[in-house]
This record gives structure tokens, C-alpha cells and sequence, in this order.
């Protein structure tokens, strides 16, 4: 059984905070707002795979009231939604993501997001794909004021001792 899953992420940008995308410091003079590290290519990775294996959504496991999750790394969440869709039998097929930020430029740090996304999702580095677009200065992202991400993935069920 396959089973397709979107997600979407958006975080206004602040001036005096680290700006983390899939794992990877940029360099710029604002960072992205959240009680976790606001990564929000990684947030909507996440709300990707826990719609296709239908367990909720990154707030329901991770909620920004819970201390436990301030300030932590997303490639650490994404390890843990990992875990959650194996125990259900999935497996990732392919993530295919897009950021939207009008700057920095992102084209440098592109591949080290791809190895982190794929080191912690445990496959290859060929099943992930990383693209970013600026929306020629429309709307919040454009006018510089945040970032958003979108991500799409295909998982892929076997059998687990529940079927039985």
C-alpha cells in the first residue's frame, strides 16, 4: 500500500535569531520565529509524513507549549516521526520539498539539506529532493517578512505484526 502526504510550514522572520533550513545554519541577519528551531522545511516534512501515515500533525506531537521542545533541532522531531511511521509499517518512498523566501539565497546549502533529511529519514540521499523559489516580492515571503516550505512524500506500508 502506498500512501501520499503534503505538508506546510510558514514562520516569520526576526532579526537576532539563527536562521536553520533542513538542518543547516545560513548565514543572514534574521532567523526564522518559533519555540523549536523554526526550521520550516523540516516542519513541513514532518506534517508530510505524519498525514500520509494519518497519525495527526506536528502540533499534536510536538506541541509549543511543551518545554521538552523549546529551541530544538527539527532534525531531531523528524527522527522521532520517523520512528512513529515505521512502528505503523511505513517507509519513505521519496520527500520532495520547496522553500519559499525571497532571500538569502539558498542554492550553496541545498545538498547538506538533502544529506540531514536523508540521514535522518535512513535513505538515500537520491529519495529526497530540495528545491527553493523566491516569489518575485508577492505576498510575505516575497516581501521579505517570512519563509514558508511545502513537501509532498510517497510512503510505502508492509505488513508488521498488527496485520496479523
Amino acid at each position: 500500500m502506498y500512501r501520499i502526504g503534503q505538508g506546510y510550514d510558514a514562520h516569520r522572520l526576526e532579526k537576532g535569531r539563527r536562521l536553520i533550513l533542513g538542518g543547516v545554519e545560513i548565514p543572514y541577519d534574521s532567523g526564522l520565529k518559533g519555540h523549536s528551531d523554526a526550521d520550516v522545511l523540516v516542519h513541513a516534512l514532518i506534517d508530510a509524513l505524519l498525514g500520509a501515515a494519518a497519525l495527526g500533525d506536528i502540533g499534536s506531537h510536538f506541541p509549543d507549549t511543551g518545554a521538552e521542545f523549546k529551541n530544538i533541532n527539527s532534525i531531531v522531531l523528524l527522527g522521532r516521526v520517523l520512528m512513529l511511521i515505521q512502528k505503523e509499517g511505513f517507509f519513505v518512498q521519496n520527500a520532495d520539498m520547496t522553500i519559499l523566501a525571497q532571500h538569502p539565497k539558498l542554492f550553496g546549502y541545498i545538498g547538506k539539506m538533502k544529506e540531514n533529511i536523508a540521514g535522518a529519514l535512513g535513505t538515500d540521499i537520491r529519495n529526497v529532493s530540495v528545491k527553493a523559489t523566491t516569489e518575485e516580492g508577492m505576498g510575505f515571503t516575497g516581501s521579505g517578512e517570512g519563509m514558508a516550505a511545502q513537501a509532498i512524500v510517497l510512503l510505502k506500508r508492509v505488513k508488521t505484526d498488527r496485520d496479523a
